[in-house]
């Protein structure tokens, strides 16, 4: 976690998939997000192969596949790692690996990519590809991750355990301690934000679109139906329900709504395409 957290992670944590969903409710591996990609992908991949399954819960394919590879991967005990990136979820990261199609598998040693494939392989062949994996990468790895161990302070360490655990309050509390010690603190100053924004837009009700469409200059009403936009990933919606509100405001009410954009605005990347699209609006709307 580098000063964010990923909005789509934690509302999947803040609202889990029930068992009967199929596809959409099953995990594979380690699930891939923006916030631990590079703990568990990069720097993971220095000790043993990672195979990383990009897939989509709309795949049949994706799905067959997922299952092979954690039946490998458990066969295996820990000799690589299986890691998923669900592309719909986070299609930043699907990004990275540069997927255009599921399933999609790529296997990385020492933080560089060494094989890949797509579509659905029979599973004798899945096993001879990853076996071919592993000897290609026999007495390759391992050797320097002992000697650079990560060095986590305690205290963060039990923030993001909190975090992963989906506890957030306890959570919350535990980076606000460490953004108290620490003001310039990036990861607790992004996971204080962020998480404190998913708590207040999960408790939105479930119609606040069909509520603020109905009256769009209600305020109250186009932040929460803002909040849910988000949850939903429909950023750019979000961003442009706010700036036509900012159009049609004057004095305090339009500060309201653009210190409320501003704060939507922080919760992203500066360099996300929507972001800097969203800016260049408020911008236009303001001036």
């Amino acid at each position: 976690m580098a000063g964010a957290v990923d909005l789509s992670a934690l509302k999947q944590r803040a609202a889990p998939p029930s068992e009967g969903d199929g596809a959409a409710g099953k995990r594979y591996g380690v699930e891939i997000t923006e916030a631990n990609l590079e703990a568990e992908v990069l720097v993971r991949s220095s000790q043993v192969p990672v195979v990383v399954l990009l897939w989509s819960p709309r795949s049949e394919a994706s799905a067959q596949l997922g299952d092979v590879l954690a039946q490998l991967a458990a066969a295996d005990g820990g000799k690589w790692s299986l890691a998923t990136v669900n592309v719909d979820a986070v299609p930043r990261v699907a990004q990275m690996f540069g997927v255009d199609a599921v399933p999609t598998v790529v296997a990385l040693g020492a933080g560089q990519p060494l094989a890949s494939f797509k579509g659905l392989l029979p599973p004798e062949q899945l096993r001879k590809w990853v076996d071919q994996l592993l000897t290609a990468t026999a007495g390759k790895l391992g050797e320097g991750a002992a000697e650079e161990p990560e060095q986590v302070d305690p205290e963060l360490a039990q923030a993001r355990e909190h975090l992963d655990a989906g506890d957030f309050n306890a959570a919350l509390t535990a980076y606000q301690v460490l953004l108290d010690a620490d003001p310039n603190h990036a990861e607790a100053k992004g996971a204080v934000h962020q998480i404190g924004f998913l708590q207040r837009a999960t408790a939105q009700r479930p119609d606040a679109v069909a509520v603020a469409d109905a009256a769009p200059d209600d305020i109250d009403a186009a932040f929460a139906a803002a909040d849910v936009d988000l949850l939903q990933q429909n950023v750019a919606a979000a961003f442009n329900r706010l700036i036509g509100l900012v159009k049609r405001t004057a004095g305090d009410e339009r500060t309201k709504v653009r210190t409320r954009l501003i704060e939507l605005f922080d919760l992203f990347d500066p360099t996300d395409p929507e972001v800097i699209a969203g800016r260049r609006n408020l911008a236009n709307a303001l001036y």
